[in-house]
């Protein structure tokens, strides 16, 4: 794989991936079969095992390369024949002891993580500092805190350890976060949908499992509330969870012509798929669009080196569509998929009005990396870039109109200054409430 630290072997009608560095190439965290017959093109679906549906689909590209894509990723990634077969590393049991663990931890990130300069880690420097701490007796609740001392320091959202549980399963132990970010609890979001209730005409309607909201405000401006890009249906693949995001739109956009403007609330969004933000764009436009590029880092001993940019469009829905004024609420919570619906946005026209704090500042896809027997590694490699090559991962996308979002006081009061300055920038509410 060009990028990503994989290696993909297909073996009859089973598709696993091995995680490589440099030192290591272990058993990756994918393990699929093909689904179906191939379809057009020799493209074949592949899914978890025992269930009836594909996840991703690989393509020939020629005799020896290969197109990898993931369902409800908004990119592909490319693939290349090795001329040797799998390397013979990857047939070995990998070293378990915790100096090995700490060494495939350490290299991982050194091959893949695009950010340390911008964040001003000196990663090498940590790594020898870090490994001091290690003798033989080592335990896994000693390497536990090690791996996070390590990755604190990031203000990451999308880095994260997690431990194997014994039923297989994996459990977080750590997760970033950029500093001062205010994480919403159970009760502020309680709070948070009565202070939007309080303005919408009537209750809500939810979908996806209550991730979707639609309502109406006064003056003719409709409401989508977005909590999330997946987990929308109970069990299935990426159609249902497209299917029950369509049903929400339709349900928003079932009288485009008595819509006035449309506010579109990530405030609470926890991520997921890209492709469901696009799918929202989509119905938000009449000509098609650059959404972002997006590029991958892929050399392991240089940080400035990464894919070929891929030119991610947003092309019109054949579906309803509306094309009218839109505002955009957005926080530190906005997280992953909501920041590159978000970015999406951008270039639409008219362009979406953004107003809240910015967003959370990580945009890629996250991997997940087995070090050891114990622990897997998560992380970003990728970059999601402007027309101009710019990121906003670290900082966040900025809001066009800063206001407060969902604080003590705020909430205190029943009050949503976001929600109503979306209201008056969109001609739907009176200039003071």
């Amino acid at each position: 794989m060009d990028g990503y630290g994989t290696i993909v072997e297909f073996t009859g009608t089973t598709l696993t991936t091995y995680d490589v560095t440099r030192i290591s190439c272990t058993p990756g965290r994918v393990r699929a079969e093909q689904v179906g017959a191939p379809g057009p093109g020799g493209a074949i679906r592949f899914g978890s095992p025992g269930k009836p549906y594909g996840e991703l689909t690989v393509t020939p590209d020629g005799r020896n390369r290969a197109v990898y894509k993931d369902d409800g990723a908004s990119a592909t990634k490319d693939l290349a024949r090795l001329p040797g077969g799998l390397p013979s590393l990857c047939r070995r049991p990998a070293p378990q002891d915790p100096f090995s663990a700490f060494d495939r931890f350490w290299a991982t990130f050194e091959e893949n993580y695009p950010f340390f300069a911008a964040k001003g880690i000196d990663w090498h420097a940590v790594g020898a500092a870090q490994r001091a701490r290690i003798t033989a007796q080592t335990t896994d609740d000693d390497l536990q805190q090690i791996f996070v001392d390590m990755l604190r320091p990031l203000g990451d959202a999308h880095t994260a350890l997690a431990r194997k549980r014994a039923d297989g399963g994996l459990s977080a132990v750590f997760a970033g976060q950029r500093p001062g970010t205010r994480e919403p609890t159970d009760e502020v979001q309680e709070l948070a949908a009565e202070a939007v209730a309080a303005q919408l005409i009537s209750p809500e309607r939810t979908f996806g499992r209550g991730a979707l909201g639609v309502g109406e405000l006064p003056g003719g401006i409709g409401y989508l509330r977005v909590s999330a890009f997946d987990g929308y249906v109970d069990d299935g693949g990426y159609p249902a969870h497209a299917a029950e995001l369509d049903r929400a739109l339709d349900t928003l956009l079932a009288r485009p012509g008595q819509l006035h403007g449309l506010v579109i609330d990530l405030r609470l969004n926890g991520g997921g798929s890209d492709e469901l933000g696009l799918r929202i764009a989509a119905r938000l436009t009449d000509r098609p669009y650059l959404a972002y590029l997006k590029v991958a880092r892929n050399d392991p001993a240089d940080p400035t080196r990464f894919t070929a940019p891929q030119h991610v469009p947003v092309r019109p829905a054949a579906a309803t569509r509306f094309t009218g004024p839109v505002a955009l609420l957005t926080a530190g919570s906005t997280v992953s998929a909501g920041e590159t619906f978000t970015q999406a946005l951008m270039e639409r026209r008219p362009a979406a009005v953004r107003i809240g704090e910015n967003t959370q500042g990580v945009f890629s896809d996250i991997m997940f990396k087995p070090v050891s027997d114990a622990f897997t590694a998560v992380l970003p490699n990728e970059k999601f870039l402007t027309r101009a090559g710019t990121t906003f991962d670290g900082p966040g996308i900025p809001p066009d109109i800063a206001t407060p979002v969902f604080t003590d006081e705020e909430l205190s009061l029943g009050r949503d200054s976001a929600l109503t300055t979306a209201r008056r920038v969109l001609g739907g509410a009176p200039r003071a409430e």
